[in-house]
């Protein structure tokens, strides 16, 4: 092991013995090659699927804008065109008008629908108290249609709400005329041969279990629940197979690349994140880093500490899991230590 590997194994090993923390999963990788780390702690393994949670929104959207280069939608498109089956109306009155009729597939992508967060209007806590259920887009529906929404759709800032990326999913059945497992798998992990990669579904359990997360010292089991989160964010994978992912992507083999310019249009979403088109943009302001610059992450993460990232100064690609629900951003102070361990090696 190379001096930088075993500083960053050095990391991994730190994080691993803070409290409540079990499993910890590293994988960094430069474009040229020359870096490439993957590291565990606790009860892992390198190879150990995990859930990626949040993540799945990448591939949701990924799909999205395949099916756009394909001519089969298009962004302005109204999504009660490709969702007549699905009870819609009601799901977003906000200041008594109901923009229920007028939503449009970006506002969902880019997180600008204004839609109340099914997940954060009750999901969150049956999650960290082990209350497991499964709840179908119809049920989501239910849920949001008696919560207020955030805004009015375009309102000029993204609202984070899982509740856009359950409707794409739809959608994406509906154009596909697939399961959104199959269309995920065809387009997206058959192709890049990401063989460990799928959705979760408890009703046909994997090989290998995935890796357990955590809330604080409770071990969550919640298979039920994760199969229905879907494109939003019921996604399984492994380090290998979401850095093949996350080059593949940024590097222009899924879509046209040049939808890129869009999908990064950033709106502030909570300090100090900002939200593209099913991608987060992480940097912090130089104010709040003594005025010194600070690394920026482009890419997703997860509820339970999932990272998937590329930092486009180092050409890098972060990925990995820290597995526990408490204290979600705190893969956001992991990353910069890679960073920090990464420059001082090459200088």
């Amino acid at each position: 092991m190379n001096a930088l590997n075993q500083k960053l194994q050095a990391l991994v090993d730190k994080e691993g013995s803070k409290d409540d923390t079990y499993t910890v999963l590293l994988g960094v990788l430069s474009s040229d090659g020359q870096i490439n780390f993957q590291g565990a702690a606790g009860g892992a393994s390198t190879d150990s699927p995990y859930f990626i949670a949040s993540i799945s929104k990448m591939f949701t959207a990924t799909v999205i804008m395949q099916l756009v280069d394909e001519g089969k939608l298009e962004l302005n498109d109204h999504i009660q065109t490709y969702l007549p089956h699905l009870p819609l109306d009601g799901i977003h009155v906000h200041k008594g008008v109901n923009y229920s009729s007028d939503l449009k597939i970006y506002q969902l992508v880019h997180q600008t629908s204004g839609l109340a967060d099914y997940f954060d209007g009750g999901l969150v806590e049956d999650f960290k108290q082990n209350q497991d259920r499964a709840y179908s887009v119809e049920d989501v529906l239910d849920i949001v249609r008696n919560i207020s929404p955030a805004a009015a759709p375009d309102s000029g800032k993204s609202h984070y709400s899982d509740t856009n990326y359950q409707l794409l999913g739809a959608i994406i059945e509906a154009v596909t005329e697939q399961s959104l497992a199959d269309a995920f798998h065809t387009r997206i992990f058959e192709r890049l041969e990401m063989a460990d990669t799928y959705l979760y579904d408890c009703s046909k359990p994997p090989s290998v279990e995935p890796l357990p997360f955590y809330y604080k010292d409770t071990q969550l089991s919640l298979p039920l629940a994760i199969s229905s989160e879907r494109g939003a964010g019921g996604a399984v994978s492994t380090m290998d197979d979401t850095l093949r992912y996350l080059r593949a992507y940024f590097e222009g083999q899924l879509f046209n690349k040049t939808h890129f310019e869009r999908m990064m249009q950033w709106n502030a979403m909570f300090f100090p994140m900002h939200y593209g088109y099913g991608l987060w943009q992480f940097k912090l302001p130089r104010w709040a880093n003594l005025f010194r610059e600070t690394p920026e992450f482009i890419g997703h993460a997860g509820f339970h500490g999932a990272m998937a990232y590329y930092n486009p100064e180092h050409d890098l690609y972060i990925v990995g899991t820290l597995n526990q629900v408490d204290k979600p951003i705190r893969q956001f102070n992991f990353m910069p230590k890679v960073i920090n361990i990464v420059k001082s090696a090459s200088t």
